[in-house]
């Protein structure tokens, strides 16, 4: 299979499963998304924009997509926005991406929302931009990610230590990964997830 280009990589078209789609974000979006964050942006592991931020945040991954660096997706449930996520730091020279910069509305936590938003992404990147390998990181003490990450079937490839600051503190990241070799059982999985949540 021939690598897309890197326009390919930052293109978010939609993705659309049984309960999810995933759409390209737009500042029409800005309203609803501030409504489904509700309390999230008080968590300290995570940077959730508040109703104020949204459209700036909204702005800033819309110009990180027109640099080539990012695909920002809204997560629609049932067609109500309940969500963002995204391809980011994008390397498609070595077809490597980062499915990050995700929240959810507490409505839908522990759901298949989760899990089938994140078969969507995963399933455009290994088999439509022939990725090599799909990246995850978080905050280390984000234990509640870090579980959902690992259920996903990613695999944690370790630890950056003081990588970041974050609210202003040191923040540790905890980084996993799942590589093509290990995405058709990965896929399985989630299918199988999926089918126990119908």
């Amino acid at each position: 299979m021939t690598s897309p280009d890197a326009r390919a990589f930052a293109s978010a078209p939609d993705l659309t499963g049984e309960r999810v789609t995933l759409t390209q974000l737009t500042p029409a979006h800005a309203e609803a998304l501030s409504r489904a964050a509700g309390e999230l942006t008080s968590t300290w592991v995570t940077s959730v924009p508040t109703a104020e931020a949204m459209p700036a945040e909204i702005d800033r991954r819309l110009g990180l997509q027109e640099q080539g660096a990012m695909a920002p997706f809204t997560v629609l449930d049932g067609g109500t926005p309940v969500g963002m996520s995204t391809y980011m730091n994008i390397d498609a020279a070595n077809r490597r991406l980062e499915i990050g910069s995700t929240w959810l509305s507490p409505a839908v936590q522990g759901t298949r929302v989760n899990p089938e938003a994140k078969l969507l992404m995963l399933s455009r990147a290994f088999e439509e931009l022939d990725c090599i390998a799909v990246e995850f990181r978080t905050h280390f003490h984000n234990f509640q990610s870090r579980a959902a990450i690992a259920k996903l079937g990613a695999k944690q490839d370790g630890v950056l230590r003081s990588h970041q600051l974050f609210n202003g503190v040191l923040r540790d990241t905890a980084v996993y990964s799942i590589i093509a070799a290990e995405w058709p059982t990965v896929k399985l999985g989630l299918e199988h997830r999926l089918a126990r949540l119908s």
